[in-house]
């Protein structure tokens, strides 16, 4: 799919979108869509792109997944998470229905910003400002993305550790097959875990990197420490993409970000990457920011997320 394609699919499907950089090399930000960023290098939009989900809406009955790439509060499960609020997995109707404006904008870079009131498996009640602070760079053949994820607490009550867990998490789709793979420094045994089916025939060594196969017939998420520098995911013949995250600030930590049922408490296990793969053809090359120990009025948690984009 061509820039120009889907801006025009996004224009007759009534959702409002933004460009930052050109139609041929940049990013569209999909404001009616939970601010979804879709790049583009050389004509193609390299990110998976779901057409009937971009016409369609989410309502209770089903979740509309669009592709892109996305800003999600973390964790996804477990007593402190954001998705089982009713009891049953949902992305909470604040995230699809939120309202994603551009707040600043200038040649190469661009601010949007969304109120999302959150939830938690406690019931506790955390009202947000997400934004994302969007600036690219092109070089030969590619782009390189830099986008600063933050979610700031708008709440006037202090929140102590125990009563909450949020972290920025940002979930870039692609899609995947027999020509997909993820690569990596080869993690040491404390820094990769499985949070779904076990993996391990995915996985192997090969030439001093640490390859993990994209095409399964069952899910499987594999979690990545601190010590992992970067991933990397190949489509051969069509393009390659780098993730990798600067160093937290100071007084934030990563956090278990586990799909784990509402009466589990999280883990100690902090993810910084992650990699997703799924049956249905696609997969995700995740980055996550941190956690503070209290939430205090006015307080950012931030992720800053490099992605370079190159075309094979």
């Amino acid at each position: 799919m061509t820039g120009r394609e889907l801006t025009d699919l996004l224009s007759q499907s009534y959702r409002r979108w933004h460009l930052t950089g050109t139609i041929e090399n940049g990013v569209i930000a999909a404001l009616d869509m939970e601010g979804r960023l879709f790049t583009v290098v050389n004509n193609n939009v390299i990110n998976r792109v779901v057409p009937s989900a971009i016409i369609n809406r989410s309502n209770k009955n089903a979740y509309q997944n669009p592709g892109g790439d996305t800003l999600w509060p973390a964790p996804e499960g477990t007593s402190l998470g954001y998705e089982y609020t009713t009891g049953t997995w949902r992305v909470p109707p604040s995230i699809t229905g939120a309202v994603w404006e551009v707040v600043e904008e200038a040649p190469g870079r661009t601010v949007i910003r969304a109120e999302i009131d959150l939830v938690n498996n406690l019931q506790t009640g955390i009202p947000c400002e997400f934004e994302r602070i969007i600036e690219i760079d092109t070089i030969d053949k590619g782009l390189i993305q830099t986008v600063t994820e933050i979610i700031r607490y708008t709440g006037t009550k202090r929140l102590q550790k125990g009563t909450f867990l949020l972290a920025p998490w940002s979930l870039c789709q692609f899609d995947s097959g027999t020509l997909g793979k993820v690569t990596m420094p080869p993690p040491g045994k404390e820094d990769i875990w499985d949070y779904y089916e076990p993996s391990e025939a995915h996985r192997r060594l090969q030439n001093d990197l640490y390859v993990v196969e994209t095409k399964t017939d069952k899910r499987f998420q594999l979690g990545l420490s601190r010590n992992v520098p970067w991933i990397e995911y190949t489509l051969e013949g069509k393009y390659r993409v780098k993730r990798y995250t600067e160093e937290l600030p100071e007084g934030q930590y990563y956090i278990d970000i586990a799909d784990a049922p509402p009466d589990q408490l999280p883990t100690e296990k902090g993810v910084k990457l992650s990699v997703y793969c799924d049956p249905s053809g696609f997969m995700e090359i995740e980055a996550c920011g941190g956690c503070t120990n209290d939430l205090e009025p006015g307080t950012e948690l931030r992720a800053n997320v490099i992605t370079e984009y190159r075309a094979w």
